[in-house]
C-alpha cells in the first residue's frame, strides 16, 4: 500500500452518498455489482470508463448524506483505489477505512485525467502531470494496518489466524 498511482476523476464540494450510489440500487441482488451504478445519475457512463487504479479528487465534505457502506464499496468495485478530498463526511470516512479504501484529506490541484501518485507512508500526494506536491497527515499505524489488510473484517481474521476455510 505504500505507493498508489492512477488517473484522476474530478469532483467538487459536497458529493453525497446518493450521488455516489443511488438509493434504488441498494437492493441485495446488486451487492456484488454496485460499481456498475457508481455516479450513474450525475455522470452517466462514468463507471464503464473507470480503470482499476483510478482515483477521485474532490473538494469539501465528500461522502456526506446517508451513512451507508455501499458508497465506498461502489467506488472500490468500480476500480477506484483512493479518494483525495479537502474534507470527508465523518461516517463516510470511517466506512471507507473499514473496507480498505484509501482516503487522503488534502486540498490539491488536479484536473480530470491527470496522473496522481500517493505515497501513503510518507504522506505525500504528487500530481505527476504538473509536478506539484502536497503533504497530508499520515494515518496512525492501526489505520495503515486496516487498509493493508483490505479492511476491518480481514484484519480481524488475520489477528485471529482465521483462513476462512475449514
Amino acid at each position: 500500500m505504500e505507493r498508489l498511482s492512477g488517473r484522476v476523476w474530478s469532483f467538487g464540494d459536497h458529493v453525497d452518498t446518493d450521488q455516489i450510489i443511488p438509493a434504488e440500487r441498494l437492493v441485495s441482488d446488486n451487492n456484488d455489482r454496485l460499481g456498475e451504478f457508481m455516479f450513474e445519475k450525475v455522470r452517466p457512463g462514468m463507471a464503464a470508463q473507470v480503470a482499476k487504479g483510478d482515483m477521485i479528487v474532490a473538494g469539501k465534505n465528500f461522502g456526506c448524506g446517508s451513512s451507508r457502506e455501499h458508497a465506498p464499496r461502489a467506488l472500490m468495485q468500480a476500480g477506484i483505489i483512493a479518494v483525495v478530498a479537502e474534507s470527508f463526511a465523518r461516517i463516510f470516512y470511517r466506512n471507507s477505512i473499514n473496507i480498505g479504501l484509501v482516503l487522503v484529506e488534502a486540498k490539491i490541484e488536479a484536473k480530470e485525467g491527470d496522473a496522481l501518485t500517493i505515497d501513503v507512508e510518507k504522506g505525500v500526494v504528487r500530481n505527476e502531470t504538473t509536478g506539484k506536491e502536497w503533504t497530508f497527515p499520515q494515518y496512525p499505524q492501526y489505520i495503515r494496518d486496516l487498509i493493508s489488510s483490505g479492511g476491518l473484517m480481514n484484519r480481524i481474521k488475520e489477528a485471529k489466524g482465521c483462513t476462512g476455510s475449514r
